[in-house]
């Protein structure tokens, strides 16, 4: 059974997705602050979080940003009743792996929750060869499922991890954003290309990338991005 951390400060959306999202067979803990979730994170260890974005003091930006300062891998998705391009990208940047906008049918929150955690579980059995390839200074352990950059391993959330196995499974090969919303994310539908590239940015942060002359994930203007083996 699914452990899901419902952070959600509207009383009424709090108790009505707690609701649903245990007739679907999960298992809710539910809070109406960012502390209260913070402190629920310890005790509960879900298995993913849904976040709200506006949350009074602790916002859910500081919520995405202190559950990443702990742990990279657990998966989070943001829910946010704004539309707002910067607070999307804001809250990508911040760490998490999917959004939805608010209001979302219960249905629809059950299955971004259950194709994360899919992801999630099924990586390392995803793994493209069974071997360790190399580029350079990048070394990335497909049946592993880890990645080391100079002989250090990178810490990556796993949409990180998951665009750069797709992309450095085929060097060279562009792939567009919608290729890769299919791929990463399993958005079967005309995706928001803004989890993209905010990915790709996170991704060239944790890898040392230059940001005017990035070795690895090269963009293609008007199309996504490929990968680049040195």
């Amino acid at each position: 059974m699914p452990r899901v951390l419902l952070i959600e400060d509207d009383r009424a959306v709090r108790e009505g997705v707690d609701l649903a999202l245990r007739r679907q067979g999960h298992e809710v803990a539910a809070t109406a602050t960012g502390e209260e979730g913070m402190e629920r994170l310890r005790s509960f260890r879900p298995d993913i979080v849904v976040l709200d974005l506006m949350l009074p003091g602790m916002t859910g930006l500081d919520v995405c940003r202190g559950i990443r300062a702990v742990d990279q891998t657990l998966p989070i998705i943001m829910a946010t009743a704004r539309g707002d391009e910067v607070d999307i990208v804001v809250g990508l940047e911040a760490g998490a792996d999917d959004y939805v906008v608010k209001p979302v049918q219960a249905r629809v929150l059950d299955a971004r929750i259950r194709a994360v955690l899919r992801r999630t579980g099924a990586a390392a059995g995803d793994a493209v060869l069974p071997k360790i390839d190399t580029y350079g200074e990048l070394a990335v352990d497909r049946p592993g499922f880890t990645v080391t950059l100079k002989g250090e391993p990178i810490a990556l959330a796993p949409s990180e991890l998951r665009l750069l196995l797709t992309l450095s499974a085929s060097p060279g090969q562009v792939f567009s954003r919608q290729q890769l919303l299919e791929a990463v994310w399993e958005h079967d539908y005309h995706g928001d290309a803004r989890l993209v590239d905010a990915c790709v940015k996170r991704l060239r942060t944790k890898m040392y990338e230059p940001p005017r002359a990035p070795r690895y994930i090269h963009t293609v203007r008007g199309f996504g991005y490929r990968f680049a083996a040195p």
